[in-house]
């Protein structure tokens, strides 16, 4: 079987080294960049199933890294920044990161979450998947065995967890979803600390749905509950 590349894209190099290490321990195959500039080349460069991106780095923020990625690849990308506050981390995810770290970090639970985005990431990509029933609620068709969405005909670029967040309500229609439960069914893990991440990506999900300005909204708020698909 492959061994899954990841890359680290961080201007310190004590830290890349660090994370390397374990990545290594785990089996991953490891490339590293030192500024923004080198890890969009590395990329476009390497077959590379998960990216490691630190924001504030030389040449190319993490910000401007990310935007050219999310180009042409869907791999999940987790932002490793010294930005703490909860506006960085918004931030970050609305910009198109599956997840979030601030520094100082474990490097334990970063290795987890790397495991974690990458087992959801092969299961979705594996041929098991194809032939899978395309999914309609009006305007909105969802095609599981090729991960696209078009809304009225026109293609809608999601991240890799706004497709699974809504397959995973339209696939259950009317059923309630807590932020916990996506966060389980999505993530594949159990649930790390906030629902922030959660309601991050449905808020840009819903802005790519047109959500925020239709009356009647394909993901509808339950109060107090969570969310579900209005299909």
């Amino acid at each position: 079987m492959k061994r899954a590349t990841v890359l680290i894209a961080d201007d310190e190099a004590e830290i890349a080294d660090l994370i390397e290490l374990h990545l290594e321990k785990e089996g991953y195959d490891v490339i590293k960049a030192s500024d923004g500039q080198e890890a969009v080349h590395a990329v476009s460069a390497h077959p590379v199933d998960l990216a490691i991106l630190d924001i504030m780095m030389p040449k190319l923020d993490g910000y401007e890294v990310i935007r050219q990625i999310r180009e042409h690849h869907q791999m999940p990308i987790i932002f490793l920044s010294a930005k703490t506050s909860d506006l960085d981390k918004i931030a970050g995810l609305v910009r198109g990161a599956d997840d979030y770290m601030t520094k100082p970090f474990n490097p334990m639970e970063l290795i987890a979450r790397v495991n974690a985005h990458l087992r959801r990431y092969m299961q979705m990509n594996q041929p098991a998947h194809a032939g899978k029933s395309v999914l309609e609620a009006g305007g909105l068709v969802i095609y599981p065995d090729r991960r696209t969405v078009t809304l009225y005909g026109e293609t809608i670029e999601l991240t890799p967890k706004e497709f699974d967040i809504l397959y995973l309500l339209a696939s259950y229609p009317k059923k309630v979803f807590s932020t916990e439960n996506i966060f389980q069914h999505v993530w594949g893990e159990a649930y790390f600390e906030s629902g922030n991440t959660v309601m991050v990506h449905i808020r840009t999900l819903r802005k790519k749905l047109r959500d925020d300005t239709n009356k009647n909204k394909l993901i509808k708020t339950v109060w107090g509950v969570g969310y579900t698909f209005n299909g």
